[in-house]
C-alpha cells in the first residue's frame, strides 16, 4: 500500500530541490524527515512539508504504522515559469526567469519489497 503527497507551484527552481530529494528517496520516513529538518538548503522546508503531509495520507487514509513507513518515489516536476524583466545598462533588459516546481513524494510499507 502506498500513499502520496504533492505540492505543486513551489517557487523553489527545479534543480536544486532535485539535490534536496535525493538525498532522502530510498530512506526510512522518519530518518527522511530528521535529514530535511537539519539540512541548510532552501528547498528541504517545502519537501519537509510534503514528507509529512504524504505520512498523514498513509496513517489516515489507509491506516499504516508510521514507523514502517518508507520513501519509495520522490521526484520534482518543473512548473512553470514567471518571465521578469531586468534593466541593464544602455537601454538593453535581461530576461529573469522564476522558477517553480511540482514536488511529490510518495511513502510505502517496508513489508511490501
Amino acid at each position: 500500500m502506498e500513499a502520496r503527497a504533492q505540492a505543486r507551484y513551489v517557487r523553489v527552481t527545479p534543480m536544486k530541490a532535485r539535490r534536496v530529494i535525493d538525498l532522502i528517496r530510498g530512506m526510512n520516513a522518519s530518518d527522511a524527515q530528521a535529514v530535511l529538518a537539519f539540512a541548510p538548503q532552501a528547498a528541504s522546508e517545502p519537501i519537509g512539508k510534503v514528507l509529512a503531509s504524504a505520512i498523514a495520507n498513509a496513517t489516515n487514509n489507509h491506516a499504516m504504522d508510521a514507523r514502517s513507513l518508507v520513501v519509495s518515489a520522490a521526484y520534482v516536476d518543473e512548473g512553470p515559469t514567471m518571465k521578469r524583466i531586468r534593466p541593464r545598462a544602455q537601454g538593453r533588459a535581461y530576461r529573469i526567469r522564476k522558477r517553480s516546481s511540482h514536488i511529490t513524494v510518495v511513502v510505502s510499507d517496508q513489508k511490501e519489497g
